[in-house]
């Protein structure tokens, strides 16, 4: 048997977005999806933190520049939204570099920016 690491999370989580990309459709601004996901998480109930600010640190310093992770949802999940034409190499090593930074185990990679939306799991 699988053990798919916060599944029963990620799957309210995919749904949701999928719920937001059937009623907006793709092409527009990432922030626009961004909003009617707060609203989804609102109305369910679901906790979450939007634009989550995270330190990097070096060495024992802390770096001027942080990063902030689009969503973390019930406190372990980083979910980072996209409305592009594809999901390429990039986003996914961003992603990565969230999870290693914040220390949690599971980002979520969601793309809105098609006619059908495309999300990855990604584990750390």
């Amino acid at each position: 048997m699988v053990n798919i690491i916060h599944q029963v999370e990620s799957y309210k989580i995919i749904g949701l977005c999928m719920e937001v990309h059937k009623i907006l459709g793709n092409g527009l601004l990432e922030i626009v999806y961004k909003d009617a996901l707060e609203y989804e998480f609102n109305r369910n109930n679901i906790p979450f933190e939007r634009e989550k600010e995270y330190r990097v640190i070096y060495k024992n310093q802390v770096m001027k520049h942080r990063f902030n992770a689009d969503f973390v949802v019930f406190d372990k999940i980083i979910l980072e939204i996209k409305a592009s034409s594809k999901l390429i190499n990039e986003y996914i090593a961003q992603t990565l570099n969230y999870l290693n930074i914040s220390g949690n185990r599971l980002g979520l990679l969601v793309n809105f920016g098609q006619p059908s939306l495309q999300y990855k799991r990604i584990v750390k």
